[in-house]
């Protein structure tokens, strides 16, 4: 079997930016090629149909390359753009479906992870193959440094928008400024505290930030309107509906409040059978995921699913990212204990 340094270099030497993964989908599916197969777009599932398997999902793309180009092994770790998220995790796939045969696990290698909801083919992979939902769980390998992550926040971006009257900048008060109009606004969800949810055991913190903010068309024109976008994280034991509820409550004083997208909360399963192995043969922390991965789509048609897979997710999207040789190793190693 291909040692796993290698298979990641592999995966690292083959560009997969968001948008463009269809080479690396077929690199794999021709690795793969004496598998059951079905291709999905520019995603890609390999095993077998069957009640009880489980099911390995990672994502292809990565983000923009932002460092140097290829595959680089330094010590215990191995640079490139992706290697951490989440081609390490990846590598671990293919290695445990060889290992363990298309009859054992089901792999999912889907594209467009890393940009909008509306671009991850994960959702129309679990559309167009619909008897993944008779597997047992679901592992997806996002890095999660040695730790099993469970559940994961869902997510909402709005407009908020404050209105005024355009005027010259020379007489102000013959308009009204939709950007100092927002002041109190701006003062009020900065001092916002993160909200502690506890589920199942575990500690989620709801936060709402302002991320992005545009107003004014010139410098001598007092603005007539101020967009900024509200991104909120909610936990798992909050409902869409109660979700959209609490972001209209908080940007009441906006003048129009607009949804711009909404991503599902995964559910916290760690009471599944399989994951109490992993949890009792790892011995690894279990934590609330803090952010939102695939997890929530998996819940979504009712398969159990936790994130654990190689890397530390603070090294990913960074120039230089890098995954750890020794957690690759690890990451198959209590898998494939597990699994088999």
């Amino acid at each position: 079997m291909t040692d796993l340094v290698e298979t990641v270099t592999w995966l690292v030497d083959i560009p997969s930016v968001t948008g463009e993964e269809a080479g690396l989908r077929d690199a794999i599916a021709e690795r793969l090629h004496d598998m059951p197969q079905q291709m999905i777009a520019d995603s890609l599932v390999v095993g077998s149909p069957g009640d009880g398997v489980v099911i390995l999902v990672g994502h292809l793309d990565t983000v923009p390359l932002q460092g140097d180009v290829g595959a680089k092994v330094e010590g215990d770790r191995l640079h490139g753009l992706g290697a951490t998220d989440m081609k390490g995790g990846l590598a671990v796939m293919l290695h445990l479906i060889e290992a363990l045969g298309p009859e054992k696990v089901v792999c999912i290698f889907y594209a467009g992870e890393e940009g909008p909801l509306a671009g991850n083919q994960l959702t129309r992979v679990l559309d167009e193959a619909p008897w993944l939902t008779r597997s047992s769980a679901a592992v997806v390998l996002e890095p999660t440094d040695r730790a099993i992550e469970a559940g994961c926040q869902g997510v909402i971006n709005a407009n908020v928008v404050f209105t005024g009257q355009p005027a010259h900048s020379a007489r102000p008060w013959l308009g009204e400024n939709a950007i100092t109009k927002a002041g109190g606004f701006l003062t009020f969800i900065g001092a916002l505290e993160p909200e502690q949810h506890v589920v199942n055991g575990l500690e989620f913190l709801e936060v709402m930030s302002v991320t992005t903010a545009q107003g004014g068309v010139a410098r001598n024109v007092i603005p007539g309107e101020f967009v900024m976008n509200v991104n909120y994280r909610f936990a798992p034991d909050r409902s869409h509906e109660g979700a959209v509820a609490r972001i209209h409550e908080v940007c009441s004083g906006a003048d129009r409040v607009e949804i711009t997208d909404l991503a599902p909360a995964g559910s916290v399963d760690t009471d599944h059978p399989l994951f109490q192995t992993l949890i009792e043969t790892t011995g690894a922390p279990v934590r609330a995921k803090q952010g939102w991965t695939d997890v929530a789509q998996l819940s979504s048609v009712g398969i159990a699913a936790v994130n654990f897979g190689p890397g530390e997710p603070s090294l990913a999207h960074k120039p230089g990212e890098s995954v750890r040789v020794s957690d690759l190793d690890w990451a198959y190693e209590s898998l494939l204990e597990v699994l088999r």
